[in-house]
């Protein structure tokens, strides 16, 4: 070994060990990781950000931004309608979302087509008073797996096609990915709908969410007596002396203000509606001249009205509210929004939630106007489980979107331009007739996973420039001895699964595609099959919440805890490798 390469490995290892560790956001961690290498001269100053440049991540880039024009311009809405219709049954229920999910997942991001999906499965997990835990799961493993029957449908497969580009000069094509995808899509729904979902814990068993997040606990409703120091005081200046307590909710000459003005004063026999930290009651009542006033089962109710509503939101990855408390956020002044509760790890938060730092996955429990609730949510960074509205987009932007969509990938498929370019095409026609707007795109664009995919190719290149993939193939095959290629095949997507399932899915495959290719070299066979398993592993993220960002997604709505996913997820696993072994060489042979 090299000097050379022992410096690349320990970079590399030191890299996956702060994934794993997730304290740092992994984007950091890669981009650190990269200029190390560039000090250390693996990686050559002029090519540090080649990286940035490359067809792979132009590709994701648009991708996204195509996302979220078709999520704008609805044009799936009719197929989630007309699916919606059909969910009395468990089974169907649970095969109708997978399928929809496997379907969007194919031809936009797997986080976009997931966050269509998920209100509507909480929406007919309650009109269907089923636990959301038992759709969630099978609604982001299905979106996983739907992803992997194009090019365009995970970044992994975009990232292989790139790598091979430049490998053996011709990249994949569109649908190059679809005779091993749509098996998997097959035989993962199969297991699902058949075997899978009886593998899932039932944590939270109700789809309301007053139940789990048992709002009483830390909703009190009191009476101002004549003897509360706050008589003839605001509302703002309540709040502001009395730690970690928010008026959500006021009753006066039995009139029901649920979104009073901070600036109102109290008089004698208001009720107030507070949300504060359990130990925090006896405190009120000894030293605030407050009174209890009602019973818990009034507080939901008193809570509501014709134009104020609770709905429960997700943060996604990558959201700006990650490491922000609600005290920071101003919700009530910037956003008309009340936090009335907070889930984590499949559980509520208990305490004093003004000091929360939010996280990926927290599940928030908000109160607003109606009206105004999804673009409020919207606005804050959030993506709401509330209900959707299904009807149908009739007007002109949903067929011009899809025209668009289509004959970007008709152009690529045909050979008449390269994907990066023909997205690229697609997008500008998006933005010049408005279906979606500048700021949109640049919105939807995930960048951490641009700045980890822009950091990680030049890792890669190194890697292979220093002879460290030769080395890692070479003692691969020595290890495996005199085993037959197709074992070596089924031990490199196993590696690749076990990477996918503790680190990003996209560094995974920029990892272990030169790796791929050199086995298949030193083998002298054809080196598709090696790439197409990297593929196929890479997208596999099943056994944990941090392996794919749709997991951690469904985490807390679903209520599951982390060691959840590998009951389902494993079984998935060993099916996937014994069936799409045979299929790749029956499609890709050696």
């Amino acid at each position: 070994m090299t000097l050379d390469q022992f410096l690349i490995f320990c970079i590399l290892g030191v890299t996956m060990i702060f994934f794993i560790w997730g304290r740092w956001r992994f984007d950091l961690v890669a981009f650190i990781a990269l200029i190390t290498a560039v000090v250390l001269d693996l990686v050559p100053a002029r090519d540090a950000f080649f990286g940035f440049s490359d067809s792979a991540v132009v590709t994701v880039i648009m991708v996204l931004a195509i996302s979220k024009a078709l999520q704008r311009a609805k044009i799936f809405d009719p197929l989630v309608e007309l699916g919606s219709h059909y969910m009395k049954h468990h089974l169907a229920h649970i095969g109708i979302l997978c399928v929809l999910a496997a379907v969007l997942s194919a031809f936009m991001n797997n986080v976009g087509a997931l966050s269509l999906l998920m209100p509507v499965a909480m929406q007919t997990a309650h009109a269907q008073n089923r636990s959301p835990a038992l759709l969630l799961m099978p609604l982001s493993f299905a979106s996983i797996l739907g992803g992997m029957t194009t090019l365009i449908g995970t970044p992994p497969n975009i990232i292989i096609s790139n790598y091979r580009e430049r490998m053996l000069g011709e990249p994949f094509g569109m649908f190059d990915f679809s005779p091993v995808g749509s098996t998997m899509v097959l035989v993962g729904i199969s297991f699902i709908i058949l075997v899978g979902w009886r593998l899932i814990p039932i944590h939270r068993k109700t789809d309301s969410s007053e139940d789990f997040f048992d709002i009483p606990s830390y909703i009190i409703e009191v009476k101002v007596t004549d003897k509360c120091p706050y008589i003839g005081r605001t509302v703002r200046t309540f709040e502001s002396e009395q730690d970690d307590v928010v008026v959500m909710g006021m009753i006066r000459d039995s009139k029901k203000h649920l979104k009073p003005g901070r600036n109102s004063r109290l008089v004698e026999n208001d009720i107030l509606i507070l949300r504060t930290d359990p130990e925090a009651f006896k405190h009120l009542f000894d030293k605030l001249g407050l009174s209890l006033s009602g019973t818990k089962e009034d507080y939901i109710e008193h809570l509501r009205s014709d134009e104020i509503g609770f709905v429960e939101a997700v943060i996604p990855p990558n959201s700006e509210l990650e490491g922000k408390t609600p005290k920071g956020l101003n919700l009530r002044s910037a956003h008309g929004l009340n936090l009335a509760a907070v889930a984590r790890d499949g559980s509520p938060i208990r305490g004093r939630l003004g000091r929360v730092r939010f996280r990926q996955g927290d599940v928030l429990l908000l109160q607003g106007e109606k009206r105004g609730l999804r673009d409020a949510i919207a606005a804050l960074g959030a993506l709401p489980l509330a209900e959707r509205d299904l009807t149908v987009n009739k007007s002109g932007p949903a067929v011009l979107s899809l025209l668009i969509f289509v004959g970007a990938i008709t152009s690529s498929a045909v050979g008449a331009l390269p994907i990066h370019v023909a997205f690229a095409a697609a997008v500008i026609l998006l933005i010049l007739t408005e279906i979606v707007s500048l700021h949109d795109v640049y919105k939807a664009i995930d960048w951490p996973i641009i700045v980890l995919l822009g950091s990680m190719i030049p890792l890669g290149m190194a890697l292979e420039s220093t002879g460290g993939t030769t080395l890692i193939a070479g003692s691969i095959i020595d290890v495996a001895g005199d085993v037959s290629a197709p074992v070596i095949l089924g031990i490199i997507m196993v590696a690749t699964m076990t990477l996918s399932d503790i680190m990003n899915n996209a560094a995974t495959a920029v990892v272990m595609a030169p790796i791929a290719i050199s086995i298949s070299q030193q083998l002298g066979v054809n080196p598709d099959p090696f790439l197409m398993a990297v593929a196929v592993g890479a997208s596999c993220a099943f056994l944990t919440p941090i392996g794919h960002q749709n997991n951690m997604l469904v985490m807390n709505p679903g209520g599951y805890h982390f060691g959840d996913y590998w009951k389902v997820g494993l079984p998935l696993e060993i099916l996937i490798i014994l069936t799409s072994i045979p299929m790749i060489l029956w499609a890709f042979p050696l």
